[in-house]
């Protein structure tokens, strides 16, 4: 089994800075793809960054130029590094990864429980 656990969410003014942290634990042979999603209250959830195996990223046009997404492979963990926050970055970001957990199987997607990041005005 596969556990993804966020952590780094909290309350934080406008213009302030929070990063997020995604780690991965359980029988991981590989991990493919990582990704930040975010939903807020009334709206669909929408992706913010990815990163792949190789580094390579993609951000929405809304976070470009103040978020931050790179990871760790020694350790299994995403990051996000949010900087410049806004009220509308209020949300619920949650953590995506692609798991191969064995050279002879197929890999899964997992998702993390998610965590609160809330911007005052």
């Amino acid at each position: 089994q596969v556990q993804l656990v966020e952590s780094g969410g909290g309350l934080v003014q406008a213009g302030g800075s929070l990063r997020l942290s995604c780690a991965a634990s359980g029988v991981i042979f590989s991990i493919n793809a990582m990704g930040w999603y975010r939903q807020a209250p009334g709206h669909a959830r929408e992706l913010v960054a990815t990163i792949t195996s190789a580094g390579s990223t993609n951000y929405a046009d809304s976070v470009k130029g103040r978020f931050t997404i790179f990871r760790d492979n020694a350790k299994n963990t995403v990051y996000l590094q949010m900087n410049s926050l806004k009220p509308e970055d209020t949300a619920v970001y949650s953590c995506n990864a692609h798991v191969i957990t064995t050279r002879w199987r197929n890999g899964d997607y997992y998702w993390g429980q998610g965590t609160q990041v809330t911007v005052s005005s």
